[in-house]
């Protein structure tokens, strides 16, 4: 019987990364952070979003992503050695960002697959990190999980409405991108496998995009408004992965069911009685 079967409870120092991780999985969403963070002039982010920005934002975001994957695909051939510069990505991402401003709603359009890009590399750090082998398909497409757990896409707090279900929903694509990637020398993002990976994944990251257009087309916002947008973007995929990526490590050591029903426990106790809990 493996270790992660028999073990049943979590080492304090573990329980305390959990804790941690729960926090971070359960925190505002992007459009909540935008509003708090850029005041008034983010209002927009509240109200019901033109179903023409939202169709724009799914184009946009499978086009991200394609070009995420494509990343994603890099790592699985060649192993990154080099730590990502967490500064000088938040800089590419920050001028981006200020660019697709400047520019109004084409540009955010536009420069979005860059900073998706770039969020990715800082993504895959985090894994790194964590103890992720970034040269095994599924941790390499377990960064791209990453981009679908935004709590606007769930309706509320992440971890409150599914971070565990939305995790299973990706599950089975996940597992044929990755025996489709491992099995292949050179892959094409636009296999059957992988495109529905990236479909999927989009349905839940263009909700934040579409969020994220909002904030950066707003009248006279300006270059230095787009920066802040990206920004936010960054700081808060970097919360999402830093949560998961801790999760997963521990269910590498505890087991999934273990970890889960751990998780469980925290959040109620955080709740301080109430009855909601994981779905």
């Amino acid at each position: 019987m493996s270790l992660a079967v028999e073990i049943e409870t979590l080492a304090p120092e573990d329980l305390d990364d959990l804790r941690r991780a729960v926090a971070l999985l359960s925190g505002r969403s992007f459009a909540a952070r935008a509003a708090y963070s850029l005041g008034q002039r983010a209002t927009a982010l509240s109200g019901a979003i033109p179903l023409s920005v939202r169709e724009a934002a799914l184009r946009a975001s499978e086009t991200a992503l394609k070009a995420a994957l494509r990343a994603a695909i890099r790592s699985v051939k060649r192993a990154p050695t080099a730590t990502a510069k967490i500064g000088r990505d938040r800089a590419l991402v920050a001028l981006t960002g200020a660019v697709g401003g400047g520019m109004g709603f084409l540009g955010s359009a536009v420069e979005l697959p860059i900073s998706t890009t770039l969020m990715l590399r800082s993504i895959a750090a985090i894994a790194r990190e964590q103890g992720e082998d970034l040269s095994a398909p599924e941790s390499a497409l377990a960064c791209l999980e990453v981009l679908a757990l935004d709590g606007a896409a769930l309706g509320g707090a992440t971890i409150d409405l599914g971070y565990f279900a939305v995790r299973a929903a990706l599950a089975r694509s996940v597992r044929e991108a990755a025996r489709y990637l491992a099995g292949r020398g050179a892959a094409d993002e636009l296999a059957p496998a992988l495109a529905r990976l990236v479909a999927e994944i989009a349905s839940r990251f263009g909700v934040v995009v579409s969020e994220k257009f909002i904030a950066q087309s707003i009248p006279v916002v300006g270059a230095a408004f787009g920066a802040g947008v990206n920004l936010i973007f960054l700081e808060h995929y970097q919360r999402l992965a830093l949560g998961h990526f801790t999760i997963r490590r521990l269910e590498r050591r505890y087991g999934g069911e273990v970890v889960r029903r751990e998780a469980e426990r925290v959040r109620f106790a955080s709740r301080s009685g109430s009855r909601t809990a994981f779905h």
